[in-house]
Order: C-alpha cells, then structure tokens, then sequence
C-alpha cells in the first residue's frame, strides 16, 4: 500500500524581477497541461539548457498550458553566486515568460522532512551509515546491497536515509525514448532520499514538488532518463500521480560529452536572441523557415507554438550542434 502524502500547498518565493504577468501563486486547477523547466542553480544558461527551457516551453504553450520554473537550489556548496536570478533574466531575455511564481526548493525542507518522517514510520525508508567504501567493498560495485534494512531509528553517528525498492521493474512509456524498464533493487538498489550532510536528495524532491505544482507532462534533457526510475517508484510509494514523460536528446560537444558546467559549455549570450532560438528549433526537429532569422524573437517564438510537434524531435539520447 502506497504512504499517502499531501505535497503541498507551500508558500513560494519570489524575485524582484518575477513578471508582472506571473499571475497567481498557485496554479489553476482546471489547467489540462502543466509543465516545468528545472534548472540547478550551478553557472548561466548554455546551449543544451536553452534547448530544454525552449522544448518544454513550447510543448505547454502549444497545448494552451502552463509553464512554470522551479529552482532546484538542494546543494549549496555547487551553487554559484548570483546563478538563479541570472537564469531567469536570460529566460526573460529569450522570451521564456514563465507562469506563476519561481518556486526554490530550499524554502520547502518541511515538506520533504514530512514525507522523510512519514516513510520511516511506514517502514517503507531507513537510516544507513555506510560509506561508499563499505558499499564497494560490500557489493563489489555502486549498487547498496541493504546493509542497513530495518534501522529504524537514527545511530550516534551521521547517517543518510535510505528508501526501500523492490526486486521488480519499473517502467514507464517516454513519449520520445520509447518504453522504459529498470529494476531498480539489481541496478542500484535502495536509494538515498536524505544525504548524510542533511540535505535533502534530488529524487525526493522533484517527486514531491511534481506532485505539489500539479505538473502534468514532464519535458526534459536525456541525461534524466534513469532519474525516472526513482520518480516513479517515490511517486508510487507515496501515492502521487505520475506525470508523461519525454526526454530530449542532450547536446554534446566534440568528445561526446554533454554540456554543462563541468565540460566548460559557455554561457549564452544576452544579445539578439533570434539567432539562437532559430538554431535550437532546428535541433529539435521542428525546421523552421530561414525568413525567421530576420524576425522578432516574439515571432519566432509564435512560429514556434503553432507549428510545434514534439514527435519531430529526434528519438536519440544526444546531438552535436552541428546537427541540422
């Protein structure tokens, strides 16, 4: 039986620069489609990410749907000073207007210790203490072998919480990846949902702030695909509805590597955005006309909700920019 659990509502944080447009705190009930762009809070925007924000922008506007921005803000020491506000002005910059209120994360840590607490007392997580070197040397890889089960009250010292899986599949039907299977007790086993240093783990997070924003269809990068796995286990063991998912293929650069801060992807440029947002509809699939280059990012932007297919999108897990 799943552990019931409410996510929210919460009080959302704002900026001093969120849109005059951004409407209510909370959104409407009755909207079909709602959707999401996530970003971590790690360095600016780059290529791959502007592809994300555009992708999934598009696939709620074009649904006459809500598109709303959460800040994935768990992990302190990775954060840059300064990132978050400037992802949103360069969202802004790009025409990437988002619905409602930003959300941070690190203003919900109630709503996570709640669920945490609930799952221990159904038994369903508990603590563990074990390094990574204990693990390795205990299972001869990554995957936990379920050293701690059963510890249901916390040790003397520092310890994570640990989440229970099942020796059974996990699968789901990705709009773009096709159908998706992973058991997860013989590919990773019981996951982390709080760290050992108090915060709360990502999985943990996103399944509950799904849930809480009522986000109907999920739009993101590849790299996420496995990610799924764990979503959708959380969301069955605390009864949450799970959301369709699609994910993108990542773009890469020349070693094959997805871009990001650690393989130094460069930051976009706030200057005309046309050219850009030209470039990642072509990457998507979506072959727009070349007379778009020499318009309004509002008219590109416009193109692109009525012509958007999201089934145009190539069916792979990466792209070079040079894909056309």
């Amino acid at each position: 039986m799943p552990v019931l659990f409410f996510a929210g509502p919460v009080k959302r944080a704002r900026l001093s620069m969120v849109s005059p447009h951004s409407g209510t705190t909370r959104p409407p009930a009755r909207a079909p489609y709602i959707g999401r762009f996530a970003p971590s809070p790690t360095g600016p925007l780059h290529l791959g990410s502007l592809l994300t924000a555009l992708a999934s922008f598009l696939d709620a506007k074009s649904h006459n749907g809500l598109w709303l921005v959460r800040m994935e803000d768990l992990d302190p020491p990775r954060e840059a000073e300064g990132a978050a506000s400037g992802i949103l002005e360069t969202l802004q910059h790009y025409g990437l207007q988002w619905d409602g209120d930003v959300w941070f994360q690190s203003q919900r840590h109630p709503i996570y210790q709640n669920a945490v607490d609930q799952l221990l007392k159904a038994q369903k997580a508990y603590f563990c203490r074990c390094s990574r070197t204990q693990i390795q040397a205990a299972s001869g890889s990554s995957r936990y072998p379920g050293t701690c089960r059963g510890t249901l009250r916390p040790p003397d010292t520092p310890c994570a919480v640990r989440l229970e899986v099942e020796d059974s599949p996990v699968q789901f039907d990705d709009i773009l990846q096709g159908h998706q299977q992973c058991n997860l007790h013989q590919n990773q086993g019981d996951f982390v949902i709080k760290r050992k240093d108090g915060l709360f783990a990502y999985h943990l997070a996103v399944a509950l702030d799904d849930a809480a924003q009522g986000i109907s269809h999920i739009v993101r990068g590849s790299d996420l695909l496995e990610s799924s796995f764990c979503h959708i286990h959380l969301q069955h063991t605390l009864g949450l509805p799970t959301p369709l998912y699609a994910h993108l293929p990542v773009i890469v650069n020349e070693q094959g590597q997805k871009l990001s801060k650690q393989t130094y992807a460069e930051p976009i440029a706030r200057s005309n955005p046309v050219p850009l947002l030209h470039q990642c509809l072509t990457l998507l699939g979506q072959q727009p006309p070349a007379a778009l280059k020499t318009k309004s990012k509002e008219s590109i932007l416009q193109w692109g909700i009525e012509h958007w297919q999201l089934h145009n999108v190539p069916h792979t897990r990466a792209l070079h920019p040079g894909t056309s």
